[in-house]
């Protein structure tokens, strides 16, 4: 299934979690001289325009990015809004990063990205939008969960693996874990970060018991919901990233975030988050 574009929610709620805790990772990482790769198995077109197309259509950034734009915020919520300033140099949101853009800024200028996209239009796009990398960045319009497999271990023998699936097709619950299992087979001490929709659905309510039944060290399940799920039980009503090998400070960094997060992107009442840990 391809059709899903995730130029519709760029810099919505979903994205705010997941490129802070992309980049909380990434600078953890980068403390240590020894330079890693940054693996994303379903990467996007990379960037994105807010005030046209796709993404202005919805404008479900309004409710996300929107929302922390003009905001103080907490300390560590910093290098987040930094990245994205740096795309809106007049002060003015109209650009969002995707997932490999917000590593491409966070990375060391010695580490690599490897990134996988497998929609024809937004490998165009990604392709595209990382000419200027160079060969820091390599693009591949593939199956990311099966292109992993040869990248596992990065010569480095460091590496932030992101698995961020649409889930669209109901099988991508269950490729999910596949994927990190047969991973952590060839790479046991990667950094593995997961992003999952909170739905009202059996499939996506198994998938965080799943993962957690991995023989990684240790783990760590952050989600955050915006709003109470509705009586028909669709839609999305929040999200979450669930962590292999977390840094060991990414925990009190997201109790400190969280409760500012619940509160300023809340939709209604419903609002809230969690934080469960195994530490190693």
């Amino acid at each position: 299934m391809l059709s899903y574009r995730h130029a519709f929610h760029a810099g919505n709620h979903a994205d705010v979690l997941k490129h802070f805790v992309q980049i909380e990772i990434i600078r953890h990482m980068a403390q240590k001289p020894t330079p890693f790769w940054y693996i994303d198995t379903h990467a996007g077109a990379g960037l994105y325009a807010l005030d046209t197309g796709y993404a202005a259509q919805n404008a479900e950034y309004r409710d996300g990015i929107g929302r922390l734009w003009d905001r103080d915020v907490p300390d560590a919520l910093a290098p987040y809004l930094e990245t994205v300033r740096a795309l809106n140099p007049d002060g003015q949101l109209r650009h969002y990063p995707g997932s490999p853009w917000c590593a491409h800024l966070a990375l060391p200028p010695e580490s690599r990205l490897r990134l996988f996209e497998l929609h024809p239009s937004d490998f165009t796009l990604l392709d595209d939008n990382c000419r200027t990398l160079g060969r820091r960045a390599r693009v591949a319009q593939e199956d990311g969960f099966h292109g992993i497999k040869a990248l596992l271990p990065p010569p480095t023998r460091r590496a932030l693996i992101l698995i961020d699936p649409p889930y669209e097709d109901k099988r991508d619950y269950l490729r999910v874990p596949l994927a990190v299992a047969e991973g952590l087979k060839r790479f046991a001490t990667g950094v593995y970060a997961i992003w999952y929709p909170l739905l009202q659905r059996a499939e996506m309510q198994a998938l965080p018991g799943a993962l957690k039944a991995l023989p990684a060290n240790s783990w760590l399940d952050v989600t955050l919901t915006v709003k109470t799920p509705s009586n028909d039980g669709f839609g999305m009503h929040g999200s979450g990233m669930f962590i292999l090998n977390p840094p060991w400070t990414l925990k009190n960094t997201l109790a400190e975030v969280m409760p500012f997060l619940a509160e300023t992107l809340a939709g209604d009442s419903g609002a809230g988050f969690t934080l469960d840990a195994r530490e190693s």
